[in-house]
């Protein structure tokens, strides 16, 4: 089976466009999402019906997504980031602001070796980020292989019996071979937002008879995202930290 695996979308239409064009080049069989699909970007509509038509075969909401349910959901966004949760609460049509509101938290656990959550395993709003997080993470994990989001951050956490390990992807795609010995925590990227230096999106496809990772980059068409953002009223810092990858 090979899984296309998204997360991060914030409402990013040419983002997730680009990774879907290239991912069906690349083939796959099921979608994973991890969360984050509306908040920042301007096409919250829009790219809620593009995952929808992908009927993934697993989802987990994320911190964005969970607005749907009410602006209290905000709570504890910076300035820009609660004014674009306000505008994407009035911008959704009540069919989609159902379909937020329906999806369910994780972790979720993916044909028995697979692992799927927003933030952590032990909480879908934690962050992962450096070692202690992942140790922490590992310990809650039921699956070898958990792939999470949230951080925006490409990475790989290796655990090795007791040694950690974290592979940090080049600036180029990266083809990993997952070894059935060990553990994996794994983060994509984000496809809309990317703050890891790198504006391009990111995705992941995972193939589970071969045990071949793929974490890839794409660059998009940003500026079109940029334009969309400030015709429609997003905060100006929002859409000029999408060139910076931050």
């Amino acid at each position: 089976m090979r899984y296309l695996i998204l997360t991060d979308i914030h409402a990013n239409l040419e983002g997730l466009t680009t990774c879907l064009i290239d991912a069906r080049e690349r083939g796959y069989d099921e979608t994973l999402v991890l969360g984050d699909i509306v908040g920042y970007g301007p096409d919250p509509n829009a790219v809620i019906e593009v995952i929808r038509d992908l009927k993934p075969k697993a989802i987990v909401r994320g911190n964005h997504d969970k607005v749907a349910l009410g602006m209290n959901q905000a709570e504890g966004f910076h300035a820009a980031a609660r004014a674009a949760a306000h505008w994407m609460l009035e911008s959704l049509t009540d069919q989609n602001r159902e379909w937020l509101v329906a999806l369910p938290m994780g972790p979720t656990i993916v044909d028995g070796e697979i692992e799927i959550c927003h933030g952590a395993p032990f909480d879908e709003d934690a962050y992962i980020f450096d070692e202690l997080d992942a140790r922490h993470a590992f310990e809650s994990a039921t699956a070898p292989v958990c792939f999470y989001g949230h951080t925006h951050f490409a990475v790989v956490f290796r655990m090795v019996k007791d040694l950690l390990e974290i592979v940090s992807p080049p600036d180029g795609d990266t083809a990993l071979t997952i070894d059935p010995q060990s553990r994996y925590l794994v983060n994509p990227g984000s496809v809309g937002q990317p703050r890891d230096g790198d504006p391009r999106a990111a995705y992941a496809i995972y193939d589970t008879e071969t045990k071949r990772l793929d974490l890839i980059r794409l660059p998009y068409p940003l500026e079109i995202t940029q334009e969309k953002m400030l015709k429609v009223g997003l905060p100006d810092p929002l859409a000029r930290r999408l060139a910076l990858g931050r």
